[in-house]
């Protein structure tokens, strides 16, 4: 079986070279046209004969775009479809601060949680550090020449802490100037909560953004919507939040997803504060997406800013997080779901 060149980072790349009795030079060249999405023929700074060797012995490892959908606001959703018949789901987004896409980690999710669509089926497989890579590029590609991107979110479908070595390279590949070069302060990451994972990942001398799905600050409700709960606590997720802040000195950025009736109350208010007294950390609020299958109620906006304002009266830095392409059915996982449907899915 060929090797895929997107699956190697820059030493990869040189030893490969070396291996082939070539200058490991050529590596910069050929992770230059990778982060371009360029086909082999086209990487012109490297002679023809060269260029026939890596076609016989490699493929660049892309992503198949198979769907895209744009909204209203610019917010694109791409289904991408790799070798092996498998699908995952990216975002693009225009922000402010700049051109963002949110990427999968892995095919499906085996985290389980009540109010994902991502979790349906199950795990199906951890993504490649290159699969991972492959949507970045491709997204990047599809937005023009250049560099387009300038912010990476891992908070599609899977959890990255349950693929966490390929997770890092990914982080590296896409970090490395030779590539892409996106800075470490323009990504982010989102767990729900693998206590043993985020403290390693605070060793790992990254310093992106972490951000803690945590959804609820019982450990009560919050093992109703999220079975992950029953191993973590909330107090063990957080402390390991805490001991990452101190080793990188980025805040934590705490995910909490308004479920009307549920944990949008003043009892909740009192126990976020609590959950969060001595963590520096904002939390960034966001409205139930009311998918289809799914039993949880959405909350009216009104009371979701409500909510907000409450947890500020008690000193809690919070805002709701800004809607992006609610006209095409945003959800995670949605899109998959609906292509699985019509044409089935391998993997």
């Amino acid at each position: 079986m060929k090797k895929s060149l997107i699956d190697c980072s820059l030493g990869e790349l040189r030893e490969e070279f070396i291996r082939m009795g070539e200058k490991p030079f050529h590596a910069k060249q050929v992770m230059k046209w990778i982060a371009q999405q360029k086909p082999i023929e086209e990487m012109t700074d490297i002679s023809k004969e060269l260029r026939g060797r890596l076609r016989m012995n490699y493929t660049e490892g892309y992503a198949e775009i198979c769907r895209v959908l744009t909204a209203a606001d610019g917010t694109k959703k791409y289904l991408f479809r790799y070798a092996d018949g498998s699908t995952v789901e990216s975002v693009f987004m225009h922000k402010d601060y700049g051109n963002t896409v949110c990427v999968s980690t892995q095919v499906g999710c085996r985290m389980g949680c009540a109010f994902c669509a991502s979790c349906r089926d199950g795990l199906k497989r951890n993504l490649t550090a290159g699969e991972i890579l492959a949507q970045v590029v491709a997204v990047n590609a599809d937005q023009g020449e250049g560099r387009n991107l300038g912010n990476i979110v891992l908070m599609g479908m899977g959890e990255p802490f349950d693929n966490y070595e390929n997770v890092v390279k990914f982080i590296r590949m896409v970090n490395d100037p030779a590539g892409l070069g996106i800075g470490l302060r323009g990504i982010s990451l989102s767990s729900c909560g693998m206590v043993e994972e985020i403290k390693r990942f605070a060793e790992e001398g990254l310093g992106i953004t972490l951000s803690i799905s945590l959804h609820a600050a019982s450990d009560e409700k919050r093992a109703r919507i999220m079975p992950t709960a029953k191993k973590y606590t909330v107090q063990q997720i957080l402390e390991a939040a805490k001991t990452y802040f101190l080793k990188t000195g980025r805040r934590i950025i705490i995910e909490y997803a308004v479920i009307d009736g549920f944990n949008d109350t003043q009892e909740d208010v009192f126990l976020l504060k609590d959950a969060l007294r001595g963590i520096n950390c904002h939390v960034n609020l966001i409205p139930l997406n009311g998918n289809d299958g799914i039993a949880l109620k959405a909350p009216d906006k009104r009371k979701v800013y409500a909510f907000c304002e409450r947890l500020e009266r008690e000193g809690i830095s919070a805002t709701v997080r800004k809607s992006m392409g609610g006209d095409i059915a945003g959800a995670c996982g949605q899109l998959r779901q609906q292509y699985i449907g019509e044409n089935g899915d391998k993997a």
